[in-house]
């Protein structure tokens, strides 16, 4: 048997012999398997309520009666975003956005309802979920369990004599950090069964799951890293213990809270209100497509007249105003499109600008990498308010589409006259079905992430080795 695991089965055995150290690892493990289990038990819910929600949104739309096609473009139809089966494991930015979107003519709406103004601001703080157990919990257990590793053996003299019999301090170096890495293998192990759990239940692709694995397993093998480094380079273990402290609340607590608010100083982002009030500004400049008349549409009625063949829009053997209706939709879908686009492109400039930060906090780096991965990040969210609006564009430009077809422009201008249409058009429109990122397109995502996580692990690493010459030389 080398040195290098004698010390670490010793190092092992000292580490479950100290009471403090078997209590906070029992103590992570139960808020790991608790938060697993709470997790998944509000994620199916909540993804109950919604698909129970979706139905019967999309029933009360199709059981509509007879009725005229632009009232129901008024009437308007409710998406809801489905969830994501890692978003268990990580919700990343789900429970700040909405999950609840309303589709009606002439507008886009954000979604609504996000979790966390429905709940307690303790939300704001991070749920209990195994990606905030590993990420902010168990380092911190790490460190308390592993801050005297080599320290310690520095001031009981015992690092002398080891180096004295022959023992290289690589070895030993080594055997800290194999019985440290195990230490939190141990605390893993629940956040990985969970994630196992998770990927068989749902028929999650194995690659996700074992991004997020790896990635994981690398952030606990990166501390445990920096744990002995500091601890070789402190004379005494309370000294390791308020270095290794303070490394830890400025690289998970300060900096992931600090970076983003810098950021947003730096491209700030208009508010609701002012985005509301240009939009509506050049709303309105568009033109008004309820009224035939609007001379803002003159040249769009010029070139209708002309491709039919008619000299007044009462010939065209078509409803007018459904198709003025079509144009004034796709006019201010456009404008809506640009600003929504604008908006999300510069929240996608602040997350660039964030993870560039990764490298001088890897806590950003594995969160980008463990949202992107869970399906929970900005991109994620984006594409499913693209994709109800694209949706949502269809469906109005469905209901103007029978304006135009099944009702005459005589009976639409004759007052007082109700024109309906029979309700079993209403039935003809699909359901809505949100498309997932493709897994390629996931992986490439989180692989910028996971070479920041990597280069971390080499630079860490790397000092440890070097460490190791300077430690054996100063022993002597």
């Amino acid at each position: 048997m080398s040195a290098a695991i004698r010390i670490a089965r010793e190092e092992w055995r000292a580490l479950f012999r100290d009471r403090a150290a078997t209590a906070g690892l029992l103590l992570l493990i139960v808020l790991a398997c608790v938060a697993a289990l709470t997790a998944h038990e509000h994620q199916r819910a909540a993804d109950a309520d919604r698909v129970r929600y979706q139905a019967r949104a999309n029933h009360e739309f199709e059981a509509q009666p007879d009725r005229h096609p632009h009232r129901m473009v008024h009437y308007g139809h409710f998406l809801f975003r489905p969830l994501n089966p890692l978003a268990a494991f990580d919700p990343g930015i789900d429970v700040f956005t909405g999950n609840t979107l309303f589709l009606e003519g002439h507008r886009q709406n954000s979604a609504n309802f996000g979790d966390v103004r429905q709940t307690s601001m303790l939300l704001r703080f991070g749920q209990l979920t195994p990606a905030f157990v590993l990420q902010i919990l168990a380092p911190l257990l790490l460190v308390f369990v592993g801050h005297g590793a080599i320290a310690r053996e520095r001031e009981s003299g015992t690092l002398r004599i080891l180096l004295a019999q022959g023992v290289r301090s690589g070895e030993v170096v080594l055997g800290k950090l194999l019985a440290l890495s195990a230490f939190g293998g141990l605390a893993l192990l629940p956040a990985l069964a969970a994630l196992a759990w998770l990927t068989i239940a749902t028929h999650e692709p194995w690659q996700l799951a074992g991004v997020l694995a790896a990635a994981y397993a690398g952030w606990l093998v990166l501390w445990a890293l920096v744990v002995v480094m500091v601890s070789m380079l402190a004379s005494r273990a309370r000294d390791a213990l308020l270095v290794l402290l303070t490394v830890w609340a400025v690289t998970v607590i300060l900096l992931p809270r600090w970076v983003p608010d810098m950021v947003n100083s730096a491209i700030a982002l208009p508010t609701r209100f002012e985005d509301a009030i240009n939009v509506q500004r050049e709303y309105i400049a568009l033109g008004d497509p309820h009224d035939p008349a609007d001379p803002r549409f003159s040249k769009f009625r010029e070139n209708l007249l002309r491709q039919y063949g008619v000299s007044r829009v009462e010939d065209l053997p078509v409803n007018y105003k459904g198709l003025l209706g079509m144009e004034g939709e796709r006019m201010s879908s456009e404008l809506f499109n640009r600003y929504a686009t604008a908006s999300f492109d510069l929240q996608q400039r602040q997350g660039e600008l964030i993870d560039d930060f990764g490298w001088i906090s890897p806590t950003l780096a594995l969160r980008r990498l463990s949202m992107a991965v869970a399906g929970t990040d900005l991109a994620a969210y984006r594409s499913f308010l693209e994709q109800g609006d694209r949706y949502r564009y269809e469906m109005v430009q469905g209901l103007n589409r029978l304006q135009v077809d099944k009702v005459s422009y005589a009976d639409d201008t004759t007052p007082g006259k109700e024109n309906r249409v029979s309700h079993e058009h209403w039935q003809e429109f699909p359901a809505f079905h949100y498309q997932r990122a493709p897994l390629a397109a996931v992986l490439a995502t989180a692989a910028s992430a996971g070479a920041v996580l990597l280069a971390w692990l080499a630079a860490i690493g790397l000092s440890v080795w070097l460490l190791c010459g300077r430690m054996g030389r100063a022993a002597r």
